[in-house]
């Protein structure tokens, strides 16, 4: 059995990304393990006139803080730490998971195919190629079709009673 001590969960605060921090905290609570939560900033460079560079507004970092203060597992007994750094994020998470020791990196995909994957690259597909520890990815469930009712709406009934 893989001994799960530390899990570094890695977010980008998409729809995927909650999906992965739900398998986290879960992975967390089984194995009485430590959730590090980290999301990466892409660095705020702006350029002004002859390349200077403009600093980054400190409400974006303050707002990145707060959002990812937000993400707490619901069992209490789970011991988290939050962290946001600046980078590059593929590279950062694999710097992030050899800091930390992690054990487990869990993350959401996308799951781009085609020409996007080609033009936006794979945070994931990079972290799972270049790990040391073991990766784990997941993908937002696709909803499933309703299904047809076996009641009829008032419209129908209209149109049979005449």
């Amino acid at each position: 059995m893989l001994a799960i001590k530390t899990i570094l969960h890695a977010t980008d605060f998409s729809e995927s990304s909650d999906f992965a921090f739900r398998l986290s905290c879960a992975l967390a609570r089984d194995y009485g393990a430590r959730l590090v939560i980290l999301h990466v900033a892409p660095p705020l460079i702006g350029y002004y006139g002859e390349g200077t560079v403009v600093p980054a507004p400190e409400a974006y970092e303050d707002t990145l803080k707060e959002d990812l203060e937000q993400l707490r597992p619901s069992d209490p007994g789970i011991k988290v730490e939050h962290r946001l750094v600046e980078g590059e994020p593929a590279r950062e998470i694999l710097r992030q998971a050899q800091e930390t020791k992690a054990d487990v990196i869990v993350m959401g995909t996308h799951g781009r195919t085609g020409l996007s994957r080609l033009v936006m690259g794979s945070v994931a597909e990079l972290v799972v190629r270049k790990s040391s520890c073991p990766v784990l990815t997941v993908k937002k469930p696709v909803p499933e079709p309703h299904l047809a009712t076996t009641t009829s709406s008032a419209a129908d009934k209209v149109t049979a009673t005449q």
